[in-house]
């Protein structure tokens, strides 16, 4: 099986974490894969990337006219792919060196059409003390409860997941209404086309914690504001996606909302009771409070969407 590994990136500033993305997909064990460099709308970093790794043959580098947003980005890539699954991964990640393998025996052993691994941490100033495992999600970073090893789940995250190339191809990719574009914070295009593959073909992406992309969670993504921003617009970027198909209104988020209330919060709160710590308190207080905040982001969306 070939597989064409997508990175797409806009920022000069996130240079030196994009060549770290690159060297990992380099250093894979498997042999057989290409690389889809998208450069969004950005000549001058089009031209350093040319410069430093123009002549890797097995190196597309494309850079778009203007800024056409993550989504749209990867859309264009497919122009450029010749493997028979596409692997997508941020250029703020960096991927275990059997990254690639481990989603390819999903494909040999599952016959599946889609799958994912794990994303973790990879805290670069430290990490928070109040964020609680149940909203590493906000960060990039698989949370607590997620899914079992082999469960077929609707998506992972967009920065470690994979689709058979003729099944992105037959969906027409991602849907441009929803993913980042420039300082934009409109998410969830991964999870909109999961959402449509699945009306398609009754299949959803089929997790294997063992494929794992270490997510460098900066220090302005651990700012307690930026985190309620996140949350908020995460909220509404639900609600921005279930008016473009109906089956994101899966059973996963209440299956989640449900554990988080009936299983998380009990057993955080007798936690507190037999031994209290500072940081339990501070993350139980976080639970709430975060909570809350996807609740109002999704509210607003239901006024603007």
């Amino acid at each position: 099986m070939k597989v064409s590994v997508v990175i797409c990136t806009y920022s000069s500033e996130m240079y030196e974490h994009f060549a770290d993305c690159l060297e990992s997909i380099r250093g894979q064990t498997y042999d057989d894969i290409e690389t889809i460099v998208i450069v969004d709308g950005n000549d001058d970093l089009y031209e350093r990337v040319d410069s430093e790794y123009g002549d890797d043959p097995d190196l597309k580098l494309h850079c778009n006219e203007r800024n056409l947003g993550l989504s749209g980005s990867r859309n264009e890539a497919l122009e450029y792919v010749t493997g028979d699954m596409v692997a997508l991964i941020d250029d703020d990640a960096v991927a275990d060196d059997r990254w690639i393998e481990e989603l390819v025996s999903v494909y040999e052993r599952r016959d599946a059409i889609a799958a994912g691994g794990k994303m973790t941490p990879i805290w670069v100033a430290g990490k928070p003390d109040f964020l609680p495992e149940e909203f590493y999600w906000l960060v990039g970073v698989t949370h607590r409860g997620f899914a079992d090893p082999g469960e077929e789940v609707r998506n992972t995250f967009g920065s470690n997941i994979s689709f058979k190339t003729d099944v992105l191809r037959t969906l027409g990719g991602f849907a441009t209404e929803v993913g980042r574009q420039g300082e934009k914070n409109l998410q969830a295009h991964e999870t909109e086309f999961c959402a449509r593959m699945r009306e398609e073909y009754g299949r959803g992406v089929v997790y294997n914690p063992d494929a794992t992309v270490g997510h460098k969670v900066f220090e302005w993504r651990t700012d307690k504001r930026w985190l309620l921003e996140r949350a908020f617009w995460q909220g509404y970027s639900k609600r921005a996606m279930e008016t473009l198909v109906s089956e994101a209104s899966s059973a996963e988020e209440s299956d989640f909302l449900k554990r988080l209330v009936f299983e998380f919060v009990p057993s955080r709160i007798r936690s507190l009771v037999t031994g209290p710590t500072v940081t339990e308190a501070k993350q139980l207080l976080a639970l709430f409070v975060l909570t809350g905040t996807v609740g109002l982001g999704y509210v607003y969306g239901l006024l603007k969407w």
